[in-house]
């Protein structure tokens, strides 16, 4: 005997919504919604699953026994399955057990649309709600001008399994975090802090990016209300919080979105387009409307529940490109001949546009590492859409000049220059993330070169270089006080390491080069703009020494940086200047304090009138080793 009641939360404008791909909150129809109907309080129930022939719940509530809570398919060929089930409550588990219409499969499937998952490896949903009280009030109203892309935005990326563990090496809660991950990118100066996936995933080495629950964050670490407060104690700090979010790719796991009803319903059914040989994962079929609803909803959930400020989307490149990771034959042309997914590029730009006409003061940013163009342009100019777009071939350069010996970058000076070439086609992101500390190729401390002196007063280099070039910032944790060895997903970082003088300098710097980008508007209110850099001198090859000028609005805040790539010192070194006054040094990353040698400037140094690298002034500097000296102007 069926004990299901008839019942839908759907509108004939709903699933017309729903099969044009244009509702973006299906998650308040589709999955478990607690309701109460004609007094009778219990769970309603639906379930998109078009190829199916039957569809129960199953679950603690029926002994996991098939037939006894059918739900019934709607008349109007949407493919929803729906049913109230009265006197279940939150904290049920359940899965829905699909009989398809293609030969004999039967799946047993987790909800696609679960609020809330078993802890790993455990796979069935969990009714829930989301009921919260918000504190972040404040945050949220002044949330546009904080997260501006005229605003700093110097980003901590975490992945919270392995952030910190406690005395018995298990994971630390979301409530434990919003004491003490909260506390310490306070102390550090951080702007945002972005998630690597926490969305539910069965598999820990994924490091989150194989999802299954996307609706629900990993119970890993608490229940969604615990995640809430830790994104709300991060905005009652002054944080923004970044999600990381996986449109890409999702597993193929038994109990996942895979061949969900027996169908390829939610992946593409042809293995050229849907399935990625790099993760061994399936695509999305973003030419399915239903399944562009899906995504986008998805994405709007985050924003709208989560209180999240920007979502980071991972492996955009492999979207964008047919031909992308396959070799000749595995891919098919689009109807142009090119090798452009039009269907995803569709998608992504109407993503954005769903994004950004629904949230204000939000912002999505691409993981993009192709020449595609215009990723973070405005989709009526043609663009993709997205706010900002990692500079992966900065971070590329960048990273391969630092693991040169001094004595042989006076012949790679290009890989320090050549972004400044195009650093204004798109609104760049400067990123040292968990792709480059993992899997041989060492922590940042360790891509450094020289003695161990030079191995940390090379690392204050870079980022101080990274801090002054335009451009977003974004690091990894750990490389915040030199993380000695790589990155291990199964332990803690090596909190220990702090108890050394050389590792609490670089913690030291990276908190002091947050607060000189935060406190000088010439450093990113024209971040993404042509305006805000000039440079003084990047053809010292020789030397291995450039100078570039940072500008804001106010030319009485302009900013001169000079970094010294050699452990060379420079008693006396003379750049141009645009304009007569005095030099006042506000960084030096030789500074003793950071462990460094402390060779720094006089306090005032005269601006004289002498011609010099083309402009009109100049002046004599000291230049440390291995270091980068901040200037202002006046």
């Amino acid at each position: 005997m069926n004990q299901v009641q008839t019942h839908s939360l759907f509108t004939d404008f709903d699933i017309d919504l729903f099969k044009s791909g244009k509702h973006f909150r299906l998650y308040e129809k589709l999955g478990a919604h607690r309701i109460e109907v004609e007094g009778i309080k219990g769970v309603y129930f639906a379930v998109w699953a078009p190829s199916a022939k039957s569809v129960s719940v199953v679950g603690d509530f029926n002994s996991w026994t098939q037939h006894l809570h059918q739900l019934q398919v709607r008349w109007d060929s949407s493919g929803i399955w729906e049913g109230f089930i009265p006197g279940i409550d939150k904290g049920t588990l359940y899965k829905y057990k699909i009989e398809s219409t293609i030969a004999s499969i039967v799946t047993e499937k987790a909800d696609p649309f679960a609020l809330y998952c078993e802890h790993p490896p455990q796979t069935a949903s969990v009714v829930w709600d989301l009921d919260y009280k918000w504190k972040d009030a404040k945050w949220m109203e002044t949330r546009k001008e904080k997260n501006a892309l005229d605003k700093p935005y110097s980003v901590y990326e975490v992945h919270l399994g392995s952030w910190k563990r406690n005395a018995d090496g298990n994971f630390l809660t979301y409530i434990e975090l919003a004491t003490e991950l909260v506390a310490y990118i306070k102390e550090t100066g951080f702007t945002h802090v972005e998630f690597m996936p926490i969305m539910e995933y069965p598999y820990d080495p994924s490091w989150g990016y194989q999802l299954v629950g996307y609706f629900a964050p990993t119970s890993r670490f608490g229940k969604p209300q615990d995640f809430m407060f830790l994104v709300d104690a991060l905005h009652q700090a002054g944080i923004g919080v970044i999600l990381d979010w996986v449109p890409s790719h999702f597993p193929d796991d038994a109990h996942g979105l895979g061949y969900f009803d027996g169908s390829n319903l939610y992946e593409h059914p042809d293995r050229r387009k849907g399935y990625h040989p790099d993760w061994k994962s399936l695509v999305f079929n973003y030419g399915r409307n239903e399944v562009r609803s899906f995504l986008i909803s998805n994405a709007i959930f985050w924003l709208q529940y989560y209180h999240a400020d920007a979502l980071r989307v991972d492996a955009v490149a492999s979207m964008l490109y047919l031909d992308y990771s396959r070799n000749d034959g595995e891919w098919e042309p689009n109807v142009f001949g090119g090798r452009e997914n039009l269907d995803s590029i569709s998608f992504l730009k109407e993503f954005n546009e769903a994004v950004y006409t629904t949230f204000e003061g939000v912002q999505t940013i691409a993981e993009e590492s192709t020449s595609f163009p215009m990723v973070s342009r405005p989709i009526f100019n043609g663009g993709l859409g997205f706010g900002m777009k990692w500079m992966m071939g900065w971070m590329h350069d960048t990273l391969k000049y630092f693991q040169k010996e001094s004595v042989y970058r006076k012949y790679h000076q290009n890989n320090l220059t050549f972004s400044m070439t195009y650093m204004n086609s798109e609104n760049f992101m400067l990123p040292l993330s968990h792709d480059e500390v993992v899997y041989g190729k060492a922590s940042i401390f360790g891509k450094m070169s020289g003695d161990e002196w030079q191995r940390f007063a090379n690392l204050r280099l870079l980022y101080s270089y990274m801090f002054t070039h335009p451009g977003t910032k974004l690091l990894f944790m750990g490389s915040e006080f030199g993380q000695s060895r790589e990155w291990n997903f199964k332990g803690s970082l090596d909190w220990d390491l702090l108890q050394y003088d050389y590792h609490a300098g670089i913690k030291k710097c990276i908190t002091d080069l947050n607060t000189l980008y935060t406190k000088n508007p010439a450093l990113y209110e024209k971040q993404f703009d042509a305006d805000g850099f000039e440079w003084i001198n990047y053809s010292d090859h020789q030397n291995s020494v450039i100078a570039y000028i940072r500008k804001g609005n106010n030319p009485k805040q302009y900013l001169i940086i000079v970094c010294n790539m050699t452990p060379v010192v420079h008693p006396i070194y003379q750049i141009g200047l645009p304009k007569k006054g005095k030099l006042t040094e506000i960084f030096n990353s030789d500074s003793k304090v950071y462990g460094g040698s402390g060779i720094t400037n006089p306090k005032f140094i005269k601006i004289n009138t002498t011609p010099y690298n083309g402009k009109d002034f100049s002046a004599e500097i000291v230049l440390p080793p291995l270091g980068v000296t901040v200037f202002k102007i006046g």
